[in-house]
Parts: C-alpha cells; structure tokens; sequence
C-alpha cells in the first residue's frame, strides 16, 4: 500500500479536487500530489506557488490543506470523527482589546504611520490608570484578550509594563495578557539591569515578565525578513535571527507566541516565500526542542496612508497578491495549526474570501486599535455579530475562541444580553 493509500480521507470537494489536480497536466500538479502525499513543499516550489496566476487551483489546494489540518488536529486532541468533520467547517474568532500604551517611539520604519518622536504633536503615553480603564471595559464587553504593543519608548521599559501587567491582572484576573513584540523584548532588553547593575537577559526579561503576569507574545516585528528589505525599511529593527531567538527563548519558557509578515513594503515575492521557510525551520526546532512554539501566522498586507512607500516605487499588493499570501502560507507553513485573515488590514470582504484560501481564524473584535487605524484602516474594531457574519456568510460555522484556541461557548457578552 502506497503512502497515497494510507492517507487520511477527509471526502471534500476540495481533497477531489486536488486529487484530479494532482493526476492532471495543470502547473500546480507538482504541488497537489506532494499534498496529497503530506510532503513537504521545497522553497523553491513555495516560489513556483507565489508567482501563480492560477489564483482558484491555489485557494482548493490551500483550502483543503485547512480541512485536513482541522480534522487531524481534532483526531490528534481525542475527539470522534463526528467532531473532527464538524472543524473542517470552522473558523476561530475571539473578543479582544488591542491595548497600545504609547505611540512614542525612537525607532524608524518607513511604513509606520503610527509612531511618533519624543514631543511631537499626536505623542501620547498613557499612565497605567487610564490603560486599566480600557481593559476593565473591554472585558466589560466581553473581551477575553488584551494585546498590548507599542512604540520604543524610553520611558516605557520593563518596569513600566511589568507594573502595568500586574496591574491589568488585579483588576481583571481572568483575562489573557498577550503582549510584546521580539522588538519590544529586544529594546527591554537593551536598558534592563539587576541590582548589581548588571544587564540583564533575555531569559531574565521573560521570567520578570511571565511573573507579572504575560500569558503569551503576538508576532509582530517580523515584517519582511528579507536582510535587504530591512536595511531599507526598518533598518533599526532586529534582524531574522534574533527575531526567532527570542521567540524561541518565549517557547522554552512554555509560552505560546505567534508569527506574522508585512507584505508590500518593497520585498520580491520570492522573499515572502524565505521569510515562511524561515518560520518553518524554527518551529520545527521549537517544537522538538520545547513541546512550544508559533500557534498562528498571520500574513499582513501595508498600508499606504501617513507615509511615501508609493511616492518611492513601492508596489502595492493587489487583491490576487493578498490571497495568494494566505493560500502559500497554509500550504508552506504545514507545522501551524493556524492561518490568520486579519480582517482590520485586509478589509472585511477580503478577509471573508481569504477563508476559502486557507484561512481558518477572522482574529477577534480588535476593540480600540490603534496602529492600522493610524496607517488608513477604515474601522478600528466589529461588533460580535458582524464577525459570525462574516464566517456565516463564508459557508462556515464561526467558533469563538481563547487567545490559546480552546472554544468558548458563550462569551460574557452573549450572557450579559441574554439576562437583559
């Protein structure tokens, strides 16, 4: 019996599509058959993958990619057939306050429309009394999560926001702290010291921080990672390795963290492909090394309002190049459980059709952000009701989830209104 043979049969019309794909003379055939077969695509095919034209054969492979790695994952967990088919047809969502303490930062990235320098007119840096405020609300409302970023500011640093984590889970005890990009632990890092005025590591920075109260670390910072393109557009951001290291350090210390791109800041496609091969490589070491590692990868697409990226030649993505970001990425990044279609930068249509190209997470209701708002984003966040209609309307059953992927039944809000 052929390892073809042994496969799980999962019965979709995209795993028969992509069998007859694969037995066929098309130019994705290559791609099928190694997904059929549960073998891992090489850069070079990932290139072959992100320079397609054959934009609907790429979203029935990426979406059957999703339905496969939803039934496994349940089967994997111990739950019956029943309830694996039933995940097939899920999209993960969850209610969420991005918290952003302070838009000063002393880093420059040309794309960033959201930073402000020391004493420039729009800087703001919010005492800890005011960012309780917003989350004791926010969970008010329902939010189970509050993601906190922000800009490099000196006068924000580990004791500030160690503060201010045991400040949030004081007052709100049961919410999830996902907060800190590689960036940020990185700058922490750089002004850290013990009492003997030593600096203090990496390793030391978490274990201060997860005793504050950090639950786990968005994935942001990453951009393209592209030596290249960082150079030109964040040229003081920390390079790949480091990015990986650090997050590699979070998952040695048992902390679930995510993973993302920019996309359309300059960067050939061939180097969003290195920049999934990358993760790829460090999640399998993190995951052998550290039974921990990336949950999500969420694939962004930059916008152009509040900087010269299109002044400068830069080519924005288009629609085509948005699905097939997150098409390539279900299938590339094949040790991630899930792929996120961040409605607040792909705009809602965008992120209901990304659903059928692999995606399997909508984010959440993204109550009060701020960084995508500053660059052009229409909304800043979307009530409950319009998420599930999104997924609804997708043909797919909408799953309110933790930041950690455990389904909640009845988020706080629901019960709040049904008692009304």
């Amino acid at each position: 019996m052929t390892l073809l043979e042994k496969r799980t049969k999962i019965n979709t019309n995209s795993e028969l599509f992509t069998e007859e794909l694969a037995n066929s003379s098309h130019e994705l055939n290559f791609a099928a058959q190694k997904i059929l077969n549960q073998e891992r695509l090489s850069y070079e095919e990932g290139c072959k993958l992100i320079r397609t034209q054959e934009i609907f054969a790429l979203g029935h492979l990426a979406n059957y990619v999703r339905e496969r790695k939803a039934y496994e994952l349940a089967i994997k967990k111990g739950f019956d057939i029943s309830t694996a088919q039933k995940r097939m047809k899920q999209v993960w969502w969850n209610t969420n306050l991005h918290l952003n303490p302070t838009n000063i930062c002393i880093g420059s990235c040309d794309f960033c429309s959201f930073a402000r320098k020391p004493n420039q007119e729009g800087a703001y840096t919010m005492s800890i009394p005011e960012a309780i405020d917003r989350v004791v609300l926010a969970r008010a409302e329902g939010a189970t999560e509050v993601h906190i970023v922000g800009g490099l500011n000196p006068k924000c640093l580990i004791e500030y926001y160690g503060d201010l984590i045991k400040a949030i889970k004081q007052e709100v005890p049961d919410i999830h702290v996902k907060a800190f990009t590689a960036v940020e632990i990185d700058f922490f890092q750089q002004f850290a010291r013990n009492n003997n005025g030593q600096k203090l590591t990496y390793e030391e920075i978490f274990d201060a921080l997860i005793a504050a109260g950090l639950d786990s670390m968005p994935g942001g910072g990453a951009e393209i990672f592209s030596r290249q393109v960082r150079d030109e557009m964040c040229p003081d951001k920390i390079d790949a390795s480091l990015w990986v290291q650090i997050h590699q350090i979070a998952h040695s210390k048992g902390l679930k963290t995510n993973a993302t791109m920019l996309a359309g800041i300059g960067e050939e496609p061939e180097e969003r492909v290195e920049h999934l091969d990358i993760l790829r490589k460090a999640q399998d070491e993190s995951l052998a090394k550290f039974n921990s590692g990336f949950q999500t990868f969420i694939p962004l697409s930059c916008h152009y309002e509040g900087n010269d990226l299109l002044e400068r030649g830069v080519k924005p993505l288009t629609g085509f190049d948005q699905l097939k970001n997150i098409a390539v990425s279900r299938i590339m990044l094949d040790n991630f459980d899930n792929i996120k279609a961040y409605w607040i930068q792909l705009g809602e249509k965008m992120a209901q059709i990304a659903l059928s190209f692999g995606a399997n997470d909508l984010d959440g209701t993204v109550k009060a952000e701020r960084i995508t708002f500053a660059a052009g984003a229409r909304k800043r966040s979307l009530a409950e009701n319009t998420l599930i209609d999104l997924i609804e309307g997708a043909s797919l059953e909408a799953i309110e989830r933790d930041t950690i992927y455990n389904p909640i039944e009845l988020s706080k809000h629901k019960i709040a209104n049904a008692n009304n």
